[in-house]
């Protein structure tokens, strides 16, 4: 598929490497009590690739507790702009998870149904504690209200791509953030 347009700049790679940290610094306080367990991260794939490679290292440099990555995968956009609504749960975590604190890396909270399943799954695999961290959030096209714990930015509802978030698996690459107009 061609694209629709050259992506306009938005967030610099800067900007999210400095919210990145800010995150980091929030996660790894809030999960200093229990420094003997693994803390583990997990990533909602393809999106959040990017953020959960840089978070996870920046958590580990903040914190003695071991940090463990690893991925689910659904899927909810296909080749559009716009969440369906449906979410299809195509892959979840190798390991065991009762017990253990979860932070669910997404890379954009858009209609909320996605991090919703995501969160009531860990919950229902008995994680002690689940919460969501979350590169971008668009509140406007929120369908359902999630708690997004480890917020990087608030955006208005435009389509954005970059930083491992993509159109019809362009653009996924970029290390800054940019606005697809359609």
């Amino acid at each position: 598929m061609a694209p629709m347009a050259a992506p306009l700049p938005f967030l610099s790679a800067r900007e999210i490497a400095e919210r990145v940290d800010a995150m980091a610094d929030a996660v790894a306080r809030d999960h200093a009590s229990s420094a003997d367990a693994p803390l583990w991260l997990v990533g909602a794939l393809k999106g959040a690739v990017f953020l959960l490679a840089d978070l996870s290292r920046a958590v580990s440099a903040r914190t003695d507790r071991p940090v463990i990555v690893d991925f689910v995968r659904t899927s909810s956009y296909g080749a559009g702009t716009r969440s369906t609504g449906e979410v299809r749960f195509l892959q979840d975590v190798e390991g065991e998870i009762a017990g253990a604190d979860v932070v669910i890396v997404e890379d954009i909270v858009d209609s909320g149904h996605t991090a919703r399943m995501l969160l009531d799954h860990f919950a229902a695999r008995k994680a002690r504690s689940v919460r969501l961290a979350a590169l971008l959030s668009k509140p406007d096209r929120r369908e359902v209200e999630v708690p997004v714990d480890y917020l990087g930015f608030e955006i208005p509802d435009r389509f954005v791509v970059g930083y491992g978030m993509d159109y019809a698996e362009q653009y996924r690459h970029l290390p800054d953030i940019r606005i697809l107009d359609e």
